[in-house]
């Protein structure tokens, strides 16, 4: 992942839950959204659950750099979360995750 243009860094994480842990997982996510957005540099966290698809969820996030969302990925709290993560998800963190690039037309 790398800065946009602006500076900013868009994230958009999508995951299932292994069979049987979909309200885990929704607890999970929901006790970690406050402490992110209120991590140093953190423009937006928001948490969604796809509609129609139990288990299935999506987290968009807005850093104001790559610097920022870095030490939010290294903070000792996201590292003690990880291994609880993974015992929840359908496959790897990392699988889920997409950059987006913003881009606007010329004027």
């Amino acid at each position: 992942m790398t800065a946009t243009p602006n500076g900013y860094v868009t994230v958009i994480w999508q995951t299932r839950a292994k069979a049987g842990k979909e309200a885990d997982l929704k607890a999970f996510i929901t006790s970690a959204v406050t402490p992110s957005r209120n991590d140093a540099g953190n423009i937006d966290y928001e948490a969604h659950e796809v509609e129609g698809q139990p288990g299935a969820f999506v987290i968009y996030e807005r850093w104001e750099n790559r610097e920022y969302l870095d030490a939010h990925l290294g903070a000792p709290r996201m590292q003690e979360l990880v291994p609880q993560m993974l015992e929840l998800i359908d496959g790897s963190i990392e699988d889920g995750i997409t950059l987006l690039r913003p881009f606007r037309p010329v004027q």
